[in-house]
């Protein structure tokens, strides 16, 4: 390393500090009704089919796809 290296790297990180960071104002309410188990169930299983069950079906054909026709 050379001698200039701690100098530059002391001012580009001045530089960092005085600019503004935007910070998002996120106010939220609790929710009016507590999900049941059976809602939470139905979800993470339509969650599983729409994404998970397609994407099981192309891995597991991959070897056939490969194939030429």
């Amino acid at each position: 390393m050379s001698v200039l290296t701690p100098l530059l790297v002391r001012g580009l990180t001045g530089l960092t500090r005085r600019l503004p960071v935007q910070r998002a104002q996120i106010h939220s309410k609790p929710p009016r009704e507590q999900l049941g188990t059976m809602e939470v169930a139905i979800g993470l299983t339509s969650c599983f089919l729409c994404f998970l069950l397609p994407a099981g079906w192309v891995l597991s054909h991959l070897e056939n796809y490969k194939k030429r026709e």
